[in-house]
C-alpha cells in the first residue's frame, strides 16, 4: 500500500508571523508586561488590581482573558529573590558574623518586600511572553480552543446514562 508523504513544515517565529499576519516582538512585549502595560500597544494598563489581570486593554481592546500565567510568576519570584538574598546572607555571615536575631530581622523583611515588589512585574512579563509567542488563546486563529473538553464528554455521558449509572 502506498503511503502519502506530505512535505515537512518547520515552525519558526517568522513563518508563524506570516501565517498570522502580525509580527510580535518578544522582548518588547515582555518589557511592556514588566511595566504593567498592554503587550500589544504599550498604552493600556495590564492589571486592574495588584495581581488581577484586566479583561481587555482600554487602549487597543486586546483580550487578556486567555492568559494562563498560573504559578510560573511565583516560581520565578522565588528563584530571583532566592538568588539575591541567599548569597547576600552568606556573605554577611562569613564576613561579619552578626547575631541570629539581627540576621532574621533583616532577611525576613527583605525577602517579603522583594517578593511583593517583583510579583506583579514578573506576572506581567509572563503575560507579555504568552502574547508574543501566541500561547493559549493569544493566537487569534480560527476555531482555536485551549479549554479542556467538558467532563464527562458527550460520549461518556451517553454511555453512563445508557448503563443506568447516573
Amino acid at each position: 500500500m502506498d503511503s502519502v508523504k506530505y512535505p515537512t513544515q518547520v515552525w519558526t517565529r517568522e513563518t508563524d508571523a506570516v501565517a498570522a499576519g502580525e509580527t510580535r516582538d518578544v522582548w518588547l512585549a515582555m518589557k511592556r508586561g514588566f511595566r504593567g502595560r498592554c503587550p500589544r500597544c504599550g498604552e493600556g494598563r495590564l492589571f486592574r488590581a495588584y495581581l488581577k489581570v484586566a479583561s481587555n486593554c482600554p487602549a487597543c481592546g486586546l483580550d487578556f482573558t486567555p492568559h494562563r500565567a498560573d504559578d510560573l510568576p511565583a516560581y520565578l519570584v522565588i528563584v530571583v529573590v532566592g538568588h539575591l538574598v541567599v548569597p547576600t546572607a552568606l556573605m554577611i555571615e562569613t564576613e561579619f558574623s552578626p547575631p541570629v536575631w539581627l540576621q532574621l530581622s533583616i532577611y525576613l523583611p527583605l525577602t517579603l518586600i522583594l517578593s511583593l515588589l517583583l510579583l506583579q512585574p514578573i506576572k506581567g512579563t509572563v503575560v507579555g511572553l504568552q502574547w508574543a509567542l501566541r500561547m493559549h488563546g493569544f493566537d487569534e486563529g480560527e476555531g482555536y480552543n485551549d479549554d479542556p473538553p467538558p467532563w464527562p464528554n458527550p460520549a461518556t455521558r451517553e454511555r453512563i446514562s445508557r448503563d443506568g449509572n447516573d
